[in-house]
């Protein structure tokens, strides 16, 4: 599976879970003085993931995969995922 394939799917996981995904595109990174990263964070109990796009693929793809190893335990766990996608989310930070 490729690295983009690989974002999407992620991306697909964690709106599944009810995360909220968003991409910040190039312009709007431009325009602060510190570049935002890519990234989770839970802001009054809703699971938010930020995906800077100035951001190599692999760092918004490892943003996906510890949001969902960090807070989509149950989904991951009732559902079939490929297994490059489950080793993906395993292996993320820890």
């Amino acid at each position: 599976m490729d690295a983009s394939g690989l974002l999407d799917l992620l991306a697909e996981l964690a709106s599944e879970a009810g995360f909220r995904v968003q991409v910040l595109t190039a312009g709007a990174t431009a325009e602060s003085e510190f570049p935002p990263s890519s990234g989770h964070c839970r802001v009054q109990g809703e699971v938010r993931v930020i995906l800077a796009a100035q951001d190599p693929l692999e760092d918004r793809i490892e943003a996906l995969a510890d949001a969902l190893r960090s807070h989509a335990g149950p989904l991951l766990e009732s559902r079939y995922l490929a297994p490059a996608v489950r080793e993906r989310i395993e292996s993320s930070r820890r």
